[in-house]
């Protein structure tokens, strides 16, 4: 398909720096961006990149002001990064999707799958479950028995959904993703050996969530483990059995929250976060990449580094204290010295 920067225009309520007729058939990184292609610049980072760039079009920010000139043509947005999203998003709308149910697919004759579904060979679905409308069931995915999905889901290749979870609208699962495995309960016994704790409840998705390649939410021990609506998890996740994660939020890769820990809304955690047990985390809260979090969150809307966790103001304070240990070190030890011969002297004249 080809736009002209004046359809692309009106379509995002945009701002024409340049030719309104010039056309574009795809799109391109900033650094790498050649004629036809449409590329955006939202990170002040790669700015240096807009000068040299072979893009027919790009996105900018409405506040933004070259420093020299730019030889293709700009289109101003409220917000550079959010309008390439909804440009892609329009794209995939006008991109051909596969329909029907593979014969080499196996499906319970109890279960209900809406219209417009895709359902690929060697995708397995249990007893009793429904599937709303317009599915997308790659190959190799398996939902077990009982459990109710709601319209326009996705599930790509090898993912699991085990028994009696309940998945929302708009969900979709990548690959290796596993929801309502069992949650890691085991009790210690008088000999030593732990004996296993049947996971009884299930995992509910609400609305527009979605997990990322080999993340995994546990089922609860009992109740459900509540992915609230929105919440975006990234690949290599663990949520641990009855946790309840808020609406919006967001997890980067090999974070992991432990069992029975309430995340509210609008929290950000990113890279290797790791959050205790029956923990309650504020709204808002964000937690840099690597953060230990042993005790509860109370104040919103703050930032915290480091384990265990602590305000990113007073981390950045201690990284520098902790930076300079070898030579407070060294003061010390040279004060302690001088003092002892202060003292040898002090001694030897009474």
């Amino acid at each position: 398909m080809e736009f002209t920067v004046q359809q692309i225009a009106d379509y995002l309520h945009g701002e024409i720096q340049g030719d309104p007729t010039v056309k574009v058939h795809d799109f391109s990184k900033i650094e790498e961006g050649k004629p036809g292609t449409l590329s955006f610049l939202s990170n002040p980072k790669y700015s240096h990149y807009l000068y040299e760039s072979q893009a027919s079009l790009i996105l900018v920010n409405r506040d933004f002001e070259p420093e020299k000139e730019v030889k293709a043509t700009l289109l101003r947005v409220d917000n550079a990064y959010e309008s390439l999203a909804q440009l892609l998003a329009l794209v995939e709308q006008f991109t051909p999707q596969k329909t029907g149910i593979s014969s080499l697919a196996s499906i319970s004759e109890s279960a209900t799958i809406g219209e417009n579904a895709y359902i690929a060979p060697y995708v397995y679905i249990g007893e009793n479950v429904t599937i709303g409308a317009n599915a997308r069931i790659y190959s190799h995915a398996s939902i077990e028995d009982g459990t109710v999905i709601g319209d326009h889901f996705t599930m790509y290749n090898g993912a699991h959904i085990y028994k009696k979870c309940v998945i929302g609208n708009h969900c979709t699962l990548h690959a290796g993703a596993v929801v309502g495995g069992d949650g890691f309960g085991f009790a210690p016994t008088e000999d030593g050996s732990y004996k296993k704790i049947p996971q009884m409840g299930n995992v509910i998705l609400e609305d527009y969530v979605d997990i990322g390649c080999n993340a995994t939410i546990d089922r609860a021990t009992l109740g459900s483990t509540i992915i609230r609506n929105g919440v975006k998890i990234d690949n290599l996740v663990q949520v641990a059995h009855n946790v309840e994660i808020g609406t919006n939020t967001v997890i980067a890769s090999q974070s992991g929250i432990a069992g029975s820990t309430k995340v509210g809304r609008h929290c950000v955690l990113a890279g290797q976060v790791g959050i205790a047990g029956h923990l309650h985390i504020a709204d808002g809260s964000t937690f840099g990449a690597q953060t230990g979090v042993p005790n509860s969150i109370k104040t919103p809307n703050q930032v915290h580094m480091g384990y265990p966790a602590i305000p990113a103001g007073n981390f950045r304070r201690s990284s520098v204290v902790y930076k300079n240990l070898p030579d407070l070190q060294r003061t010390v030890s040279d004060l302690q010295r001088k003092i002892s011969e202060l003292e040898e002297k002090i001694n030897r004249s009474k």
